[in-house]
């Protein structure tokens, strides 16, 4: 295969044409590269490019702000970001770490374990990444692998994904309580808009590298994937680790409410309160915004 033919040859667009429904198919094909608002959505339309950009470049600004602040104090912070495959993680924490430092502001994004790793305990490899004082770190996806992808493609036995839920919260307890703040954001997606980002990345030979096999057979579970997440959010959401849920049809109204999400929630010093304020309720909320009840 050449980078300029379609991977699994053309296994997405094979899906879209023959599973997906005639009325869903025309509204991704109309839709092109922009993106889609799903029926559940609470706007008719994607946010104006000028005011997300000034909102953007704003919140720059803030967490310029927070980092001082988080290498002057000392503070340990965990960023944890899941959601759906296409569902916007990665570029949120492109705009979430453009302007900060490396060196004190790392993304993990830890691919499949290996021998050594799957012998150990199942969070080891995760604390082996967590913060030392004054620095941040942001996972892209997370040991919440074994109560997302793990369980849904059999990776893990059911006995396993139990005793992670059962340990989770626990773990993320302890890290809390020696002094590390723990952020959980969830991006959600609708199911025709995640297609349509799917099958960009399919004709974009320059995306093709976000594309795996794992992702394809994704496409065909969405209901195991919606059960898990359910599942997930009732066991991990919790008093001291609550999950943030964020709608994210509209990447830009996600990546600013995400941002928000955790700015706000830091007591960092000379924080513009308007700027660093509470995430649009209707787009960025606990999981009963998607309709959960953790």
């Amino acid at each position: 295969m050449t980078v300029f033919e379609k991977p699994f040859d053309g296994e997405i667009t094979r899906i879209f044409e023959e599973d997906f429904p005639e009325e869903m198919r025309e509204r991704v094909k109309k839709a092109g590269k922009k993106d889609m608002l799903g029926e559940n959505y609470p706007y008719d339309t994607r946010w104006k490019k000028a005011e997300y950009e000034e909102a953007l470049a704003a919140l720059q600004i803030e967490l310029a702000k927070m980092q001082r602040w988080m290498v002057e104090s000392g503070e340990r912070i965990v960023c944890v970001f899941e959601g759906r495959d296409a569902a916007g993680k990665g570029g949120t924490i492109k705009r979430l770490t453009e302007n900060l430092n490396p060196r004190n502001a790392r993304v993990v994004a830890l691919g499949k374990p290996s021998d050594r790793e799957r012998g150990q305990w199942y969070f080891q490899r995760y604390i082996a990444h967590l913060p030392t004082r004054g620095e941040m770190t942001i996972f892209d996806r997370s040991w919440y692998n074994r109560a997302g992808v793990e369980a849904v493609m059999g990776f893990c036995k059911r006995s396993e994904t139990l005793n992670f839920l059962n340990q989770a919260p626990e773990f993320e307890t302890t890290i809390i309580e020696d002094g590390t703040r723990l952020f959980k954001l969830w991006l959600t997606v609708s199911r025709p808009e995640q297609m349509r980002r799917f099958l960009q990345r399919e004709s974009d030979p320059l995306k093709h590298w976000k594309l795996s096999p794992i992702d394809v057979a994704s496409l065909g579970k969405w209901d195991e994937y919606t059960a898990a997440r359910n599942e997930m959010f009732e066991r991990t959401h919790t008093n001291q680790a609550p999950w943030t849920v964020v709608r994210s049809d509209d990447k830009r109204r996600a990546r600013v409410a995400a941002i928000r999400a955790i700015l706000h929630a830091l007591p960092y010093d000379d924080k513009d309160e308007a700027v660093a304020c509470d995430p649009d309720p209707l787009v960025a909320g606990a999981p009963s915004l998607i309709g959960v009840t953790a």
